[in-house]
């Protein structure tokens, strides 16, 4: 099995997703974020800085992609960051405030992370 080029596909697949996350987050507008159960947000700042945050994180994501063995810092740099992503997000469900989406997308950062851990195992250690 060719588990590098597995690995590479499916953080092309997390860079999309980020980049998608990062489009809606940067442009929907409140009524729609409403939906998901935030709060009507006067001021957009907070909501665009974290759509370009997420576009950072889809150049992480591609350099990492476009060549494993030598961007190996940067599959390491990635699935620390979806750990990091899924504490936040949990405890900020937990702690600050109920909204299905945010405890969903920590679910999904971290079987995000889990799958790129897997994979970078199975390459560097063997």
């Amino acid at each position: 099995m060719n588990y590098q080029k597995i690995l590479k596909t499916f953080l092309y697949l997390v860079a999309l997703h980020s980049f998608v996350v990062a489009i809606a987050l940067m442009f929907s507008p409140s009524w729609f974020m409403q939906q998901f159960g935030y709060q009507e947000i006067g001021e957009p700042f907070f909501k665009v800085q974290a759509g370009i945050f997420h576009i950072v994180m889809v150049a992480a994501y591609l350099f990492g992609a476009k060549d494993i063995i030598q961007n190996r810092i940067m599959i390491q740099f990635t699935y620390v960051i979806k750990f990091i992503a899924t504490i936040f997000l949990i405890s900020y469900y937990l702690l600050v405030d109920s909204i299905l989406v945010i405890f969903l997308s920590g679910i999904g950062d971290l079987i995000m992370g889990i799958i790129i851990l897997y994979f970078y195992k199975k390459i560097f250690i063997v």
